[in-house]
């Protein structure tokens, strides 16, 4: 077999990053050439394997065991299973001309990324990483994000294919892989075909450490504020210009200053700027809306309408102009009705001797949106760290356990 280390490298060479102000399906046209490379690659392994006009690939591995049983348990039905990554990487930094390092036996000290003097991945910084001493460990260069997120996903699920096609002995139901475009701006499965996908029920390859275990997930919004200034000579603005940049940092101040990503953790919610464009005559400012529990989100969706009302009180109507866009739910309410998928992830990743990490996600996943779309779709760790930016790093040890996982997931359905 294809060590997984190869593989993921070959995938993280691939540019894959989305534009989330690109109307297209795929956002980016340089997402095909991984997924056409994945479909390749699965064509040459045998599995019966599809590209859609979206850039949805999907695979089918029939099954090799009778799927109609009766024994002394009754009769039933092996269900189909499917496992799912996204292969783009996200917009917050580049993803192009990537040169991960590969840190063999870890030994507990900062490891300096090259591509920017100075720059290092310290565990004092991220103390988890002493966790993977004696490992080995893959990282960017400081210049690029690494792109684990989601293509260590990917690896494990297509070096687990590739075991299962190279080991008839090994028994299974019917197995179907996806891989998908544009998760990382929110339209990952916008045009998913769930029907003709085929699957009972799925596993997104898309968390973080090795044993993360997720099934309720952030109900999440988009925000976008525009602001209207008025632009006068400095000379002779008194009581004329209205600066559209002081009034939109006006806006921000009025959210809650502990509603920060920098000061949330488990199940507490936030706003987050994440882009602002302006000048006096006119600013645009960008959040993301996050809340595990429905209420809470729908205050933080009224409380940004009722700071947006008071900056057109103060300076006039039409001022600020807010437009709100639904991303995903909570998945929780979809999954639970199902929930002995989540013990049976439970119970492959302690067949690794992996201790179950069960948590909210916080944050999304194709997996969320595919729950409401009637596949109910946990989300279970690829083994990645520091997701989005040049300090990403995922260790080699974390994904080839991920891929035992996805077998051993593969077993207990067929039992």
């Amino acid at each position: 077999m294809e060590p997984i280390l190869d593989r993921f490298l070959r995938y993280v060479a691939v540019d894959t990053q989305s534009n989330e102000d690109s109307p297209s399906q795929p956002s980016t046209a340089k997402q095909l050439d991984l997924l056409t490379m994945l479909r390749g690659e699965l064509l040459a392994m045998g599995v019966d394997a599809s590209i859609d006009e979206y850039g949805y690939v999907m695979a089918t591995i029939p099954a090799n065991i009778q799927e109609h049983v009766c024994d002394e348990k009754g009769c039933r039905t092996i269900p189909s299973v499917g496992f799912i990554a996204h292969v783009d990487t996200a917009p917050d930094a580049s993803g192009a001309d990537i040169k991960p390092q590969i840190i063999r036996n870890y030994d507990g000290s900062p490891i300096p990324l090259k591509g920017v003097p100075g720059l290092s991945l310290d565990p004092a910084d991220f103390p988890e990483m002493l966790d993977y001493k004696g490992q080995t460990i893959i990282t960017t260069d400081g210049t690029t994000l690494l792109g684990a997120d989601d293509k260590g996903g990917v690896a494990e699920i297509m070096d687990a294919v590739q075991y299962i096609v190279e080991h008839p002995e090994f028994r299974h139901g019917t197995i179907k892989i996806g891989f998908t475009p544009d998760e990382e701006i929110g339209r990952g499965v916008a045009k998913f075909d769930v029907g003709k996908f085929g699957a009972s029920y799925a596993y997104t390859m898309d968390g973080g450490a090795v044993g993360e275990l997720e099934y309720e997930n952030f109900n999440a919004a988009a925000a976008t504020v525009k602001i209207q200034g008025c632009n006068i000579h400095p000379g002779y603005a008194k009581g004329k210009m209205l600066n559209a940049i002081m009034i939109a940092e006006e806006l921000d101040s009025l959210l809650p200053a502990n509603q920060k990503p920098q000061y949330t953790e488990g199940y507490e919610g936030f706003f987050h700027i994440i882009g602002f464009k302006g000048t006096v005559e006119e600013a645009t400012v960008n959040y993301i809306i996050r809340d595990h529990s429905m209420d809470l989100f729908e205050q933080k969706k009224q409380m940004i309408g009722q700071c947006v009302d008071f900056i057109n009180t103060k300076y006039g109507a039409g001022c600020a102009t807010l437009t709100l866009k639904h991303q995903y739910y909570n998945m929780r309410k979809e999954v639970e009705p199902h929930i002995h998928i989540v013990e049976k992830a439970v119970k492959a990743m302690e067949m690794e001797g992996i201790k179950p990490k069960v948590q909210p996600i916080r944050g999304g996943t194709d997996g969320a949106n595919l729950s409401f779309m009637g596949l109910p779709c946990p989300n279970i760790f690829a083994g990645g760290h520091n997701f989005h930016g040049k300090m990403e790093y995922v260790p080699l040890e974390s994904m080839e356990k991920a891929s035992k996982v996805i077998l051993n997931i593969v077993s207990l359905f067929a039992q």
